[in-house]
């Protein structure tokens, strides 16, 4: 099944999959690829610094790394939930390269993209993982330690959690509406994505289930408590070192 250019199928699964593919309605918004090389101190040049910004505004968080891994996790669980989708339901990817897709960084959650043009790759695990992991979440990665010295396992269990959160949706969403193929395929990609050298040892994942081993600091936002997946069994006592991968 080739992409339509409206990548229609991925809007019966909810907002975090849907991609707006028109282009002429990015405007001036920047894209990707201007947010991940510009890091100066300049917020208000900066889209990655003015939503980590609006993130910590949002979740009245005191700790700016705390709103930085937030504002990773979204974005990459949007960025895996839109290449997954399509990879489960088409058998194709979009080109995601972060000079098409233009974000808003000013736009609620889940965080607003447009893909300015629709180019098929192939849907397989190794394409995946050079369109998501090394295509946006190791420049995202780089950007945000750079500025915020988020730790490494940290932002590796993220990228895993942020996955494994897309392949449960649409796993549950395939099975509500008998498309045990599309489960399956999902569960089969999800599975080789977690060995990629990038994201080995994230965690571990049992059916759908997945348990991450670093820890994403959610549960310091004023009553955040744990994730779903979150590697602890209790809040731990907040302190400026606890353990975050």
């Amino acid at each position: 099944m080739n992409l339509d250019p409206d990548l229609a199928a991925l809007r019966p699964l909810g907002g975090y999959f849907v991609l707006r593919t028109a282009g002429a309605a990015a405007g001036p918004l920047p894209t990707l690829a201007q947010a991940y090389a510009t890091m100066s101190p300049d917020v208000c040049g900066n889209s990655l610094i003015f939503r980590v910004g609006k993130v910590a505004d949002s979740l009245r968080v005191p700790e700016v790394r705390v709103a930085a891994s937030v504002a990773h996790l979204g974005l990459a669980a949007r960025l895996w939930s839109v290449a997954l989708g399509c990879a489960a339901l088409y058998g194709r990817v979009p080109d995601l390269d972060p000079r098409l897709l233009h974000w808003d960084a000013d736009a609620g959650t889940p965080d607003d993209l447009w893909l300015s043009e629709v180019r098929p790759l192939p849907g397989d695990a190794q394409t995946l993982a050079d369109v998501v992991l090394h295509g946006h979440l190791d420049p995202l990665s780089a950007a945000l330690r750079a500025h915020y010295r988020l730790a490494p396992g940290l932002l590796r269990g993220n990228a895993a959690s942020a996955l494994a959160g897309a392949a449960r949706e649409l796993d549950r969403w395939a099975r509500r509406h008998g498309r045990t193929d599309t489960a399956a395929r999902a569960r089969s990609l999800t599975a080789e994505l977690l060995a990629h050298p990038l994201l080995t040892g994230a965690g571990s994942l049992t059916g759908t289930a997945f348990r991450r081993r670093s820890c994403c600091l959610y549960y310091r936002v004023p009553g955040g408590g744990l994730c779903g997946d979150c590697c602890f069994t209790r809040p731990p006592r907040s302190s400026p070192q606890a353990p975050s991968g």
